[in-house]
């Protein structure tokens, strides 16, 4: 429940897009819709994270600025600042943390109860990501430039959403490659 509560707002943002051909109408539907699931993922988790927060203001920031000016540069800006930010938080993680998590990638943090990798290998899946953030940052911005703005929200939702998913099926590969021979070495 709680993926499909992430990719309403998005989905929202693209029917409505879709539906009136406005980038500024979607952005207007986006912005309170934003706002109701970051509500109700408090309501129902009693927790929000630090990153649907940040990307909570900058969809009130970047896409009230959208709406205001009739400007939909704005609003495009949004997915690469996000991933930009993610990169950041990934590459700087293993600098801050407390207890059990000091030194620790967040890759690190969010895997390790279900799956054990040597160090080494949970660093290089924490710059893969890294990487894979800047990438998709800077793809976000060459869509936007070249292409149409119907390409780009097209882009926004099935392209990142793509891109995303084989990545995850490629660090799955990897994971259970290192996590066989970390196995193995058990024995």
């Amino acid at each position: 429940m709680k993926l499909l509560l992430d990719f309403l707002p998005i989905v929202v943002f693209f029917i409505v897009y879709k539906m009136t051909g406005s980038l500024i109408i979607a952005t207007a539907v986006l912005i309170p819709v934003t706002v109701l699931q970051v509500l109700f993922t408090w309501w129902r988790y009693r927790t929000v994270e630090k990153m649907q927060l940040v990307t909570l203001g900058l969809v009130i920031v970047l896409g009230g600025l959208t709406v205001l000016l009739h400007d939909g540069e704005f609003i495009k800006w949004k997915p690469t600042i996000v991933n930009w930010l993610f990169a950041a938080a990934f590459l700087l993680s293993p600098l801050v943390g407390r207890g059990d998590n000091k030194g620790k990638p967040v890759v690190q943090r969010m895997m390790e109860k279900s799956v054990t990798l040597p160090g080494r290998v949970w660093m290089r899946l924490n710059l893969a990501w890294v990487l894979f953030f800047i990438v998709l940052g800077g793809v976000n911005i060459a869509v936007f430039t070249l292409y149409s703005e119907n390409v780009w929200v097209n882009f926004k939702l099935f392209g990142m959403l793509g891109l995303t998913v084989v990545f995850i099926l490629v660090q799955g590969v990897y994971i259970a490659r290192h996590a066989e021979q970390n196995t193995h070495s058990d024995r």
